[in-house]
């Protein structure tokens, strides 16, 4: 069975990049061109959403409670692919479940926040 990584990454106002990965079980067999198709309907222009609301982690750049002008609150998504990793979400979902929660997330409205509420 092939497994679903779901690549993202934070990418501030500067243009610097923090990467981030997730491998989701894929036991409907999903084709690729069905996620992305349906990741894309649910994120935002320019594929950006809020991390938090979808339950992964965020891979925010500021470090020590440094925070620059270029930061901000969205992560970007910018792909997925087949694996042969084992799962690495927290929760345990599959791929089926990860689309279902970004599809809620979408329709409830992605919730951008103050970076400063970070601290």
């Amino acid at each position: 069975m092939n497994n679903i990584k779901f690549i993202y990454l934070y990418r501030d106002g500067a243009n610097y990049k923090a990467w981030n990965e997730v491998v989701f079980r894929n036991p409907e067999q999903l084709t690729l061109d069905e996620i992305h198709r349906r990741l894309n309907d649910a994120f935002l222009t320019d594929k950006l959403f809020i991390a938090s609301q979808i339950s992964i982690q965020e891979k925010f750049l500021f470090l020590d409670n440094k925070f620059t002008r270029y930061d901000h609150c969205y992560h970007e998504f910018d792909s997925v692919e087949f694996s042969h990793e084992n799962g690495t979400d927290s929760f345990g979902r599959s791929i089926t479940d990860f689309l279902l929660e970004v599809e809620s997330a979408a329709k409830q409205g992605w919730k951008a926040f103050d970076i400063l509420d970070r601290i």
